[in-house]
């Protein structure tokens, strides 16, 4: 199951509805919008190829518009907001300190329902709904944790970080635990600066950054720090379908854990799984 995740011609839909709603967020002036979105399309144009990863597409029209508009962080309003109703779900569903690695796993799974192309609203809605794995290695992947050494914790969208937290405590009681975040604004992946808005620094034991702002993880392009510790992790805990998307392209060593909701066909599809679905793959 899972081979390598390319883009398909379905990507090619929703790149463009990225482009108009990153340049929509990046500025409210319209000439500056038509120009943002009209070279952010262009950047689409050259680079989509169905031998090329979406995150690489992604992030060359996030540049693009970043660039034209001014705006070094389209989605911070986005992000704050996500972060302003995932704190107060968490309050609301009040995880137990005693939670097992099942219960601390499906809590941070849920937290991946976020979704910026979806409404507030319906996010809500979703995110109280039991969560069931229709591909399930969590087992597994809980036996090796106990071994002990060190897990590398790579987060996703900044709503989540309340999600993570008490997987990243049970993590911590049994291994070396590194929470990774990006360096710098791209989407609405979480950044830094987005763990002390949510005040969690303290929370979330050793932060580091990959040194890249790109969707998931461009190795190309990542810093040497973080390829070291990927490298040298014993275990990888991957959040979202961005990391999923990236990481297919490395060989599968069984030390990568997929924890992600396909809310896209193509993710779906290569997955194997019905659309919606809440994977963990051990990979």
């Amino acid at each position: 199951m899972a081979g390598t995740m390319k883009a398909s011609s379905d990507c090619y839909a929703c790149l463009q509805r990225l482009t108009y709603q990153a340049a929509g967020l990046a500025t409210e002036d319209e000439r500056i919008r038509r120009e943002a979105i009209g070279e952010g399309l262009k950047a689409l144009e050259q680079n989509f190829s169905t031998d090329n990863v979406t995150i690489v597409i992604a992030t060359k029209i996030h540049n693009v518009i970043k660039e034209i508009t001014g705006s070094p962080d389209p989605y911070k309003e986005v992000k704050k907001r996500e972060i302003e109703i995932a704190g107060r779900l968490y309050h609301e569903m009040c995880p137990a300190e005693n939670w097992d690695f099942g219960n601390c796993l499906r809590f941070a799974a849920r937290g991946n329902t976020m979704d910026f192309f979806k409404r507030f609203d319906s996010i809500e809605e979703d995110m109280v709904k039991p969560v069931t794995f229709v591909v399930d290695d969590s087992e597994h992947f809980e036996r090796k944790v106990k071994h002990g050494g060190k897990v590398l914790y790579l987060a996703d969208n900044a709503g989540e970080v309340y999600f993570d937290m008490p997987l990243v405590k049970w993590l911590g009681q049994h291994a070396d635990v590194i929470y990774v975040v990006k360096p710098s604004p791209i989407q609405n992946d979480v950044t830094l600066e987005d763990v002390g808005y949510a005040g969690l620094e303290t929370e979330l034991g050793k932060i580091m950054t990959t040194g890249t702002a790109t969707p998931g993880i461009d190795f190309s392009l990542a810093s040497t720090q973080f390829v070291q510790e990927f490298e040298s992790a014993d275990l990888i805990f991957a959040k979202g379908m961005g990391y999923y998307e990236s990481l297919t392209e490395l060989p599968a060593e069984g030390k990568v854990l997929h924890c992600l909701r396909a809310k896209c066909g193509p993710v779906a599809r290569s997955l194997e799984v019905p659309l919606n679905s809440y994977v963990a793959m051990l990979r």
